[in-house]
């Protein structure tokens, strides 16, 4: 794995001015992304070194000057910074206009475009569960910025109501795209369990080194047999939502997956070449391993 650098130790560091790419967040010691693309950058050939920044909010203005950095070649965006640094960049894809958050920048004759490849890396390992998700109704822990590319994805895939949870939530209930979406909080989403075939965290309840932190009550374990339950943390690789999701015979989907294929889609937004997925997941299964 490579380093984690504070932004001060990343100014005063010897890589600072040889071409880099970043993921930031804060905190980002638990993230695979250096490991991951600096294998596929290797695997090119590439000059260029990848390494996570935990990033102080309040230094956002400064990480906006440092993108203007010849040396600063792109990023990847995790918590809690997919939404806070959309105002830095010149223009929004798509993909990111759509979903209204940024989990990636590139950068092309000085100008920074956002992207969003989490509803890419989303909905990739969902292929198989789709009978879980068209026409169905589907409950998602959290409202942050990952949440919104669950969204847009679960839209794409057809299913029929969204019901959110959240530990501040605004009432309401639309209709969009077809699909109504409703905001609840955590003494409510009970009340939709029966009817719902899928069950989605995209808060970082369950990730370490927070591990012992329950998402979902043991009383309440039953609400989910026989679900497909979908956790977009992948360190630990089973957290304890998955864990009693799997005692409740549920399918389960953790988030290396989801992490590979985003991070694909920015790999070729940044270089056009493919991301060599077999060797990114073998060098991953030996990381946990």
């Amino acid at each position: 794995m490579n380093k984690v650098y504070t932004f001060e130790e990343l100014k005063n560091s010897t890589y600072s001015e040889k071409p880099h790419y970043l993921v930031v967040g804060h905190p980002i010691s638990h993230s695979l992304s250096p490991l991951m693309h600096q294998t596929a950058l290797n695997h090119f050939g590439i000059d260029a070194d990848y390494f996570a920044l935990d990033l102080n909010p309040k230094q956002i203005g400064s990480f906006a000057a440092w993108c203007n950095k010849k040396s600063f070649l792109g990023c990847n965006i995790t918590i809690p910074f997919k939404e806070s640094l959309q105002p830095i960049v010149d223009q929004l894809g798509k993909d990111a206009e759509e979903v209204g958050v940024i989990n990636t920048i590139s950068k092309s004759n000085h100008t920074l475009m956002g992207h969003n490849t989490d509803v890419f890396g989303f909905r990739k390992p969902l292929e198989k569960y789709m009978d879980f998700i068209v026409g169905q109704r589907v409950i998602i822990f959290g409202t942050g910025g990952a949440s919104k590319a669950v969204r847009a994805a679960l839209i794409q895939c057809g299913a029929e109501e969204l019901v959110f949870v959240s530990r501040s939530p605004i009432k309401n209930q639309v209709k969009s795209a077809g699909v109504y979406t409703e905001t609840v909080d955590y003494s409510q989403w009970q009340d939709y369990a029966d009817e719902a075939s899928a069950f989605i965290n995209t808060t970082p309840v369950g990730m370490l080194p927070d591990n012992p932190n329950i998402l979902v009550q043991t009383e309440d374990a039953f609400y989910l047999k026989n679900k497909l339950c979908y956790d977009l943390i992948y360190n630990p690789q089973e957290t304890p939502f998955l864990k009693l999701a799997k005692q409740q015979n549920a399918k389960t989907l953790n988030g290396l997956d989801m992490l590979i294929y985003q991070g694909s889609k920015s790999f070729e937004i940044w270089t056009g070449n493919t991301f060599p997925v077999d060797k990114i997941r073998s060098v991953l299964d030996q990381y946990f391993e």
